[in-house]
């Protein structure tokens, strides 16, 4: 589904745009995280911790949303509907500092000792575009 991202919005992805993630807690109400994130081509990628709640919610229950907005429009925006179509420990430090040096130009500061860091790739069901 590499073409369900509008052309006209790929570009927000290699801005300073955070998307806000929408999981299910257990009793299916919804939680919102803001969280870093970029667009492989295919897949949208984000970052967390293992154990956080939105990491809990997602190997629960792998659908999602997302709305990413353009920071130099906010007229501009996607909402994504999707599902986690992969977790991986693997390379995901790497993944932090690489968001982390889009962001905030600098590794990413707050890695703890012993923490270990998950990736995921969401796979766009349905986009909504504005803009």
């Amino acid at each position: 589904m590499a073409d369900v991202i509008p052309n006209d919005f790929k570009p927000v992805f290699s801005k300073l745009a955070f998307a806000h993630l929408a999981t299910l807690m257990p009793d299916g109400r919804p939680q919102v995280t803001p969280v870093w994130c970029e667009f492989d081509g295919r897949h949208i990628l984000i970052n967390s911790v293992v154990g956080r709640r939105k990491d809990k919610n997602m190997v629960r229950d792998g659908r999602v949303a997302l709305s990413v907005t353009d920071p130099d429009n906010p007229y501009h925006y996607l909402e994504v509907r999707g599902r986690v179509v992969e977790r991986t420990e693997t390379g995901a430090v790497d993944h932090i500092h690489r968001l982390s040096q889009k962001y905030m130009g600098k590794p990413y500061p707050w890695l703890q000792p012993g923490e270990r860091r998950v990736m995921y790739r969401i796979e766009p069901e349905h986009v909504t575009s504005m803009g």
